[in-house]
């Protein structure tokens, strides 16, 4: 039977919106109506209310207003970040080799592999270490002179860790190779300050930090040949067609400037929750393994391999009991494959096919933590138990 108590710890897909957020967009929904493109008074308005999350985006990256370019999400942030800063370098004549990791988000990893085989481009996907890190030298040595773009995940979704983006900005500007990275999972909690990180594009999602789903940013440094890959309006300095989402976009900018202005004491509250976590379940699960870095990692987020249980069947038992996890397999399928993210990483099948993720919000309170490893351990135990009973 379902529990009537309910514990959230799926934020790393998905946040609630933030009442101010809310708040801030709700004009936006109604009585400014007008399409930002109209000359009329109406339109004015809504370009205005557009202009100034721009520039409030802008100052939380550190780069010029005109470097942002909003989209509908990270995935085609991501699209238009790869697709168009390859073919416009091909159309230069600079070069078709891409470079790439295999634990990106598949936003990132399958629009590589689609340029690859059905566009004519070369790629190379990066070894990455136990942790799930791309090393310095490792990049360096992928460069060639037909390199003209890499992108390396800031924070992975699948186990939390983070990849030294500025020097990997920084050897990548050495060999004049474009630099993108998806930040989806860093915004809200890492930095996104341009000029620190280095990059010459970067990706992110709102509803990540507490914003509304369906809004994103590209940011691309100003100089970079950008084809678009959607073609219409001349929306976005003609890079991303299509009548802007005003609401959506003042709720982005909204909710990013509320995680920026409080971060710290956001952070301070996510680092608790999550090494409450982990302690826990390391101590009361004998086979239990972090994935991950154990340091450099999301303050939110924690992850584990139980070797030997199913993620989807584990998922299901602690749906049951209330609690909302991800995990690493396709368990939504009835035929779970092995997380690539894991395999990569160096995990046998049988280790990666029983990963959970746990990512603690800004509504998480020890209470729901404390269920949380007593559940989890509790199932994780009995699901050995009646393995060794078959």
């Amino acid at each position: 039977m379902k529990t009537s108590r309910s514990v959230y710890l799926d934020h790393s897909a998905s946040t609630p919106m933030d009442e101010r957020v809310v708040e801030a967009m709700m004009p936006y929904l109604s009585g400014i109506y007008g399409n930002s493109s109209s000359s009329h008074r109406f339109g004015r308005d809504a370009e205005k209310a557009i202009e100034d999350a721009r520039e409030t985006i802008a100052n939380i990256f550190n780069c010029k207003p005109s470097e942002i370019v909003f989209t509908s999400g990270g995935s085609e942030s991501d699209n238009l970040a790869i697709r168009g800063a390859g073919w416009g370098r091909r159309y230069r004549n600079e070069g078709n080799h891409l470079i790439t990791t295999p634990v990106e988000h598949s936003a990132v990893g399958r629009t590589v592999a689609q340029m690859a085989t059905m566009m004519g481009f070369e790629a190379t996907y990066l070894p990455v270490d136990p942790n799930g890190m791309v090393d310095v030298e490792t990049l360096a040595s992928a460069f060639k002179d037909e390199t003209t773009f890499a992108s390396v995940i800031y924070a992975n979704n699948e186990v939390g860790s983070i990849n030294p983006i500025p020097q990997l900005a920084e050897i990548a500007r050495q060999y004049n190779v474009l630099f993108h990275t998806d930040a989806v999972q860093a915004a809200g909690q890492l930095t996104l300050d341009v000029e620190v990180l280095g990059v010459d594009l970067m990706s992110i999602s709102g509803h990540k930090f507490y914003g509304p789903k369906g809004v994103g940013v590209l940011y691309i440094r100003e100089g970079t040949p950008v084809t678009p890959s959607q073609t219409g309006g001349s929306h976005e300095y003609s890079l991303r067609a299509g009548t802007h989402n005003t609401p959506f976009i003042v709720g982005m900018a909204k909710a990013l400037e509320l995680a920026y202005s409080e971060k710290e004491a956001h952070l301070s509250h996510y680092r608790a929750l999550r090494d409450k976590l982990i302690n826990g379940i390391l101590s009361g699960i004998e086979s239990a393994v972090l994935t991950g870095h154990p340091e450099q990692r999301i303050p939110s987020h924690a992850s584990f391999i139980f070797e030997g249980v199913d993620s989807s069947t584990l998922l299901m038992h602690l749906d049951m009991k209330g609690i909302a996890a991800s995990g690493g397999s396709a368990c939504k399928t009835g035929n779970p494959e092995p997380s690539g993210v894991l395999l990569a990483m160096g995990l046998t099948e049988a280790e990666a096919i029983g990963s959970l993720r746990l990512s603690v919000g800004r509504q998480t309170t020890e209470s729901d933590v404390d269920y949380a490893v007593e559940t989890v351990t509790e199932t994780v135990n009995k699901l050995y138990k009646l393995k060794e009973n078959m």
